[in-house]
């Protein structure tokens, strides 16, 4: 019986809820609602209220200084919300801008948190700010780590500013959301930030270290009837680019490239989306920000062309971030080239509240680079939810080469992939576990990954514990694997190698009783130690370090980082092309200090630094960033980042990277961003300036401006392109 009694205290974290559920009932609109900021309609009058909101920040345990009411209506077509956010300190909000999707955290804001299955995995986000400006995002892996608001959908929004009050309306279109119509239960939470206030709330109560986003902390939304399917939703979205660049390196010629394209999203039901693609234009009007890398492996961008974006999470959540099976950036870049995309069509999302499912394909042009072949690609994926918000997945990948419209079946690359997805019911446990293997021509011996991981998170305690193991014949080429090849300097081939991976931390947080000055601080310990196939340690890293979080939200870090790195060739680790250090093993060591200042003021500040040994010489590294925010019109930042490296008998590495940006919002549809970036380690000094024009909801016009220099500023290539796209919906 004894044994009994714990196996149940240790399971039942997963299975069940640690806080009362608040409930809210939402009837359906005997009138219309007139979209303008006022809740004077007799259905907002007879609503439901959520009131009583409970702080997030800077306290989980009173409830909310700054009172916040949120009623909920709806009609065959929208969910309507109505919000009434008191603001009794006077003054101005705190406003980063005028373009979409802002920063939630560091802006004053009202948003609505969905779990339209009720399963607590999966969901929406919908919020605004006191001049109305929209941000919208999906709630992917249960809403722990934050909103995706890569995600665009149409919605609509008027916002009133009265004395002592702002009031917000809200119009989400039902074919705008996915969701079951034989469900009258959803999750839902409520979330807003009055930074005069220095406050954050929700209606639901969310636990300190816990994300507001978190779908195990919702509410329950009572519906008195399931909405109806939201009936044909089609949408088609063509496109049109037409571009002039110049190379003046290579090619030395002017090229006017365009296409025209299409894609169409059809909603199979409430829950399931079909994406259809023909020649699709996968250019990113906004490009990725330069880095500095002195990791001696590739570092990953996320995917942000918008074919990729919903349910994302189906297809990039299997494996983990550095052992992705399937990346999608793979597809229409290859070698650092754009490779033509014929067409292609994607399948995702719910069957029911609890199987769901991603199948895509895709058919790339041959020929590009240079003499390459076709290539489809083909991911299936599936999930099977297990206890309350738990998952089982499988996905399958293939790469097939064709020419023509022939298989080339000697040229192929396969994957195949379990993995199982833990998230406890009351948020605090989350982990992972996965088996990959790849199939690929001539596979002689073991090509598997497998990982585990498993985190606990509490008011006081975050604890990690990850492991990986990688055989170094794993061959996912439609996937991000950078730890497994390594240069070698002197044949100048890639090398596999096997690995293992060991990477547990902990973070404590004492709460200091007043909290007037320090709301919290804490110790945190963390090692990352990684191993060859014989369990021979290659590299580690050992970090002893004190955080510290103020009540003006300000953060203070310090502390001390021991190394050890196998170099297995000769290398350049001032990564410079200039000088190398012979191969072997090397113990370092340095301190890190990082602060940030005041997110609530207009003029803030980020700054840190690394001063150490290094190898076998000395390092001395530091990065600033200054901001200003000229509320709520523009804002002005710039970025700094040096690496001084001295190493024996005078040889020296020095790496600047330096990035003005500037953005402009002249309305809420119409915005100006321009930044500069000069980089030492890439010899390349680049220009970026975009303009946009939102004139529809989900329509934009773009021009984009770029130009890259050498450090002698030669000219490299120039490049203008306009850009049309335009969200029909039937």
């Amino acid at each position: 019986m004894k044994r009994f009694t714990v196996f149940l205290l240790l399971v039942s974290p997963f299975f069940l809820f640690g806080q009362d559920v608040r409930m809210m009932r939402i009837k359906k609109a005997q009138g219309t609602i007139t979209l303008d900021g006022e809740l004077n309609e007799a259905d907002w009058l007879e609503a439901d209220v959520a009131k009583d909101f409970q702080q997030t920040f800077p306290f989980d345990s009173s409830l909310a200084l700054t009172g916040t009411e949120v009623m909920l209506t709806y009609d065959d077509d929208n969910l309507y919300v109505g919000a009434i956010c008191h603001d009794p300190i006077e003054g101005k909000h705190v406003i980063q801008s005028l373009k979409r999707d802002f920063s939630f955290p560091v802006s004053d804001a009202f948003g609505i948190f969905i779990d339209p299955f009720d399963d607590g995995a999966n969901g929406f986000s919908f919020a605004v700010n006191p001049l109305g400006v929209q941000r919208e995002g999906t709630l992917e892996n249960g809403g722990g780590f934050g909103v995706t608001t890569a995600w665009d959908n149409r919605w609509f929004s008027e916002v009133k500013i009265e004395n002592g009050r702002w009031i917000v309306e809200m119009k989400i279109p039902f074919k705008s959301i996915r969701y079951r119509s034989d469900i009258s239960e959803w999750g839902i939470n409520f979330a807003r930030n009055d930074l005069k206030q220095n406050e954050s709330s929700t209606w639901s109560w969310v636990q300190r270290g816990q994300n507001v986003s978190n779908l195990a902390y919702t509410g329950k939304l009572i519906w008195d009837a399931p909405p109806k399917k939201a009936g044909a939703n089609v949408s088609l979205i063509p496109y049109g680019i037409v571009g002039v660049n110049h190379d003046y390196e290579v090619e030395k010629k002017t090229r006017v490239p365009w296409n025209l394209g299409l894609d169409a999203k059809v909603a199979i039901t409430s829950s399931l989306n079909l994406d259809l693609t023909i020649r699709p234009d996968f250019s990113q009007v906004e490009v990725d920000r330069q880095v500095t890398n002195l990791s001696r492996f590739s570092l990953f961008f996320p995917e942000q062309r918008q074919f990729f974006i919903e349910n994302n999470d189906l297809f990039a959540r299997f494996g983990f971030s550095k052992i992705r099976p399937f990346f999608s950036r793979r597809i229409g870049l290859e070698s650092g080239q754009v490779v033509p995309i014929l067409g292609g069509f994607r399948l995702s999302g719910k069957v029911n509240q609890n199987w769901r499912i991603g199948v895509m394909s895709m058919q790339t042009e041959g020929g590009v680079p240079q003499g390459s072949r076709s290539q489809n690609f083909v991911v299936a994926a599936v999930q099977r939810r297990v206890f309350k918000r738990s998952n089982i997945g499988m996905i399958f990948v293939n790469k097939q080469a064709f020419d023509k419209f022939n298989p080339q079946w000697d040229d192929y690359n396969r994957l195949l992939g379990l993995d199982f997805d833990l998230a406890s019911a009351d948020g605090k446990w989350g982990g992972k576990a996965f088996y990959h293997h790849t199939f690929s021509p001539g596979d002689k011996a073991f090509v598997g990954a497998n990982a585990t991981w498993l985190m606990y998170r509490s008011a006081n305690v975050t604890a990690h514990w990850n492991h990986e193991f990688v055989d170094k014949n794993y061959n996912a080429e439609v996937g991000f694997v950078p730890r497994l090849s390594q240069f070698n300097p002197e044949t100048g081939e890639i090398e596999r190698k096997t690995y293992w991976r060991l990477e547990p931390n902990f973070d404590y947080k004492f709460y200091p009783k007043n909290g007037d000055v320090v709301n919290w601080h804490g110790p945190t310990i963390y090692y990352d130690g990684f191993f060859d196939k014989k369990f021979l340690e290659t590299d580690r890293r050992i970090y002893l370090g004190y955080k510290v979080k103020f009540k003006n939200t300000s953060y203070l870090e310090g502390g001390y980082n021991e190394y050890f790195t196998k170099l297995f060739f000769d290398t350049d680790v001032t990564f410079t092309d200039q000088t190398v250090i012979s191969k072997g093993g090397y113990n370092y060591r340095d301190g890190y200090l990082f602060y940030k200042t005041d997110v609530r003021k207009r003029l803030t500040t980020e700054a840190s630094a690394n001063y150490g040994s290094y190898y076998s010489g000395t390092k001395f590294s530091s990065s600033i960033t200054v901001g200003f925010r000229a509320q709520p019109f523009a804002i002005l930042s710039v970025a700094y980042d040096q690496n001084q490296i001295w190493l024996p008998n005078g040889r020296r590495g020095s790496l600047h990277l330096i990035g003005p940006k500037f953005e402009f919002s002249f309305t809420r549809s119409i915005f100006f961003t321009t930044f500069f970036q000069y980089n030492t380690q890439q010899d390349n000094f680049n220009i970026n300036a975009r303009f946009q024009w939102r004139f529809k909801p989900m329509s934009d016009l773009y021009l984009v401006y770029t130009d890259n220099y050498d450090q002698t500023l030669s000219v490299k290539n120039r490049a203008v392109v306009l850009k049309l796209i335009w969200w029909i919906t039937l």
